[in-house]
């Protein structure tokens, strides 16, 4: 299955102790994530993540394209509601579109321990169908 993964910048360590504690997990399927979030993930996990530009930069929109496209079965999108980002209405993109094309989203850590064990033990085999 294909994850994406987004972290806004005072989530990205909480992003990498997720990664690591799901490691087992997380490399039996296809990581995708922005770019800085990509990299930080791939230096501590030895996981192969495919790096869109930063989010920032694009790689919001890109992400929202693979969401549009049916091409993503999850999205873990840790963010900051506290502070609020420039580039936001990108976030609210990204949120209306899992909601739009039924794909699981989890904004914080409980919700994505959630949504990674439901897909280790098969919980998410829906999507497959649904593609």
């Amino acid at each position: 299955m294909n994850i994406g993964l987004i972290a806004h910048d005072s989530k990205k360590k909480l992003m990498q102790n997720f990664c690591i504690a799901y490691r087992g997990i997380l490399n039996k399927h296809t990581l995708h994530a922005t770019g800085t979030t990509g990299r930080l993930v791939e230096e501590v996990t030895n996981l192969s993540v495919h790096k869109y530009l930063a989010g920032h930069l694009g790689g919001m929109q890109q992400m929202a394209a693979q969401i549009e496209h049916n091409e993503m079965d999850l999205v873990i999108f840790l963010r900051d509601p506290v502070k609020p980002k420039s580039h936001e209405p990108n976030v609210n993109d990204v949120v209306k579109l899992c909601d739009t094309y039924n794909i699981p989203l989890a904004t914080n850590l409980a919700t994505a321990e959630l949504l990674i064990k439901a897909l280790d033990r098969g919980d998410l085999e829906w999507r497959e169908y649904y593609r």
